[in-house]
């Protein structure tokens, strides 16, 4: 169990310089595209960055993930921070198009009931099945991001702003979830579970 910890660790820190690489990286490409509305481009990346930031429905659900990946454990711990962006992008390019999605606020408002209440029950469900619940509640918080695009703003930026948004805000979420291991820990992550739940009733009966 030990050893399995520390080969978790490990994998947390190699994934949080990563991303940190990705990000810099990304810095030094934008002004490659000067020459194509460079105004529009790096606000639409500001603004893709913090629209997940602005809605605690859109946080609690993407820590959540984060969470419910830590607590599956491998491969889920970085599988379903993956499928999260991956999806949520392609909801979102559904959002920019003008593609009516039914259900948008009621869907974010559940995803983080169920994943919260996966995580409160201790549900160590099948890798293809977790996948399948967070791909499908990604396509809403996609939509709701792509169908918000600021006036004027690059949507590719946008896009690529709340993606690398959403994965930080997954590594937060698995952080937190490598208490699995420590003493209480479980008892820790199922509670953190049961309020993301309450949030999301909260959310989906408009009281926060």
């Amino acid at each position: 169990m030990q050893g399995e910890g520390e080969a978790v660790s490990r994998s947390f820190q190699a994934s949080r310089w990563a991303v940190l690489l990705a990000v810099a990286g990304l810095g030094g490409w934008l002004p490659a595209f000067a020459h194509s509305t460079a105004e529009g481009f790096q606000g639409g990346f500001v603004s893709g960055f913090t629209h997940p930031l602005d809605g605690w429905d859109h946080v609690a659900a993407m820590v959540a993930v984060g969470i419910w990946g830590a607590f599956l454990r491998q491969p889920a711990i970085w599988v379903l921070p993956i499928v999260f962006p991956v999806v949520m992008a392609l909801g979102g390019a559904l959002g920019v198009l003008g593609v009516p999605v039914p259900l948008i606020e009621p869907g974010i408002a559940a995803s983080s009931m169920v994943i919260g209440l996966a995580i409160l029950a201790a549900w160590r469900a099948p890798l293809g099945s977790a996948g399948l619940i967070v791909g499908l509640f990604a396509v809403f918080h996609g939509h709701a991001h792509g169908a918000e695009l600021p006036h004027a703003a690059n949507p590719v930026a946008y896009s690529i702003g709340f993606v690398i948004s959403t994965g930080l805000l997954h590594l937060a979420g698995i952080a937190f979830g490598l208490v699995v291991d420590r003493p209480g820990g479980r008892i820790a992550l199922r509670g953190a579970g049961g309020v993301i739940a309450a949030l999301g009733v909260a959310f989906l009966f408009g009281l926060l």
